[in-house]
C-alpha cells in the first residue's frame, strides 16, 4: 500500500492470494477505510488523472475502474470537457502517426481502430480524424 493507492477490491484481492480468507480480510479493510487510509474515492481520482497522463480515453478508464471494483464515475472524469477529450485524441493521433501519410479509407480505419482501443468515444475519434485532416 505505500507504493500507490488501491480500491477495496484490489487489495481483497491480494490478500486472498496471499492466502488470507474473507473472515479475516473484511474486518482489516474497514479499519483501513475508517482510518483514511483505503480510500475508494482518492483511488479513482489519482487513477484518473494518471490514465489520462498515459494518454486513454474515457471508456477505457471507466473500463479499467470497473475492474478495479470502482463501479461509479469518479468527478475528477467528469470534470473533462468533451472538448479536452478532442484534443487529447488528436495529440494521440498525431502521436502515434506523425507523418502525413496518403489518407486513404485503410490508413483513416487504422488510426481510428487505434483510438477506440485507447478508449476515446465515436466522436471524439471523428473530430481527430478530421481536424487531421485539415
Amino acid at each position: 500500500m505505500t507504493r500507490r493507492e488501491h480500491s477495496r477490491q484490489e487489495l481483497y484481492f491480494k490478500l486472498v492470494q496471499r492466502g488470507f480468507v474473507s473472515a479475516d480480510i473484511e474486518p482489516v479493510l474497514e479499519r483501513l477505510q475508517q482510518q483514511g487510509w483505503l480510500n475508494d474515492e482518492r483511488f479513482a481520482e489519482i487513477f484518473v488523472r494518471h490514465r489520462v497522463e498515459q494518454g486513454y480515453g474515457p471508456m477505457r478508464i471507466l473500463a479499467d475502474l470497473q475492474q478495479r471494483g470502482v463501479h461509479w464515475r469518479p468527478q475528477a472524469l467528469a470534470d473533462i470537457s468533451e472538448e479536452q477529450w478532442q484534443a487529447w485524441a488528436l495529440e494521440q493521433q498525431q502521436r502515434r502517426f506523425p507523418v502525413a501519410v496518403k489518407r486513404s479509407w485503410q490508413e483513416l480505419g487504422k488510426q481510428g481502430r487505434f483510438l477506440s482501443r485507447r478508449g476515446f468515444t465515436r466522436s471524439q475519434i471523428d473530430y481527430a480524424l478530421q481536424a487531421a485532416d485539415d
